[in-house]
């Protein structure tokens, strides 16, 4: 399961990530990602309640990362150790920014 809650504030977006981006959920983030980010200029993941990421979890956050470099900037925040070692694993913390 997966909670996403957004923040909006002028040209930034704020999704908060609750529980698990996997297969299942990834499908959800990605409608949200692309229905909200006209306009915006700074997408921001707050990550300090996910649990877990699968590889179609990192595959959304890689499209939104394209996106985003077409109209501005995007970061990932508060990442555990373990989802942490994921991004590092894949290659992805070289992708990303991330606080």
């Amino acid at each position: 399961m997966l909670q996403i809650d957004k923040h909006a504030e002028e040209k930034a977006l704020t999704l908060v990530l609750t529980g698990r981006l996997d297969t299942t959920t990834a499908p959800e983030l990605e409608s949200v990602v692309k229905e909200n980010t006209a306009g915006v200029e700074k997408l921001e993941f707050d990550c300090s309640k996910l649990e877990y990421i699968s590889s179609a979890g990192l595959r959304v956050l890689l499209a939104s990362q394209k996106i985003m470099n077409k109209q501005g900037s995007m970061v990932v925040r508060n990442i555990s150790e373990e989802i942490r070692e994921i991004f590092d694993v894949t290659g992805f913390s070289d992708i990303l920014t991330i606080e």
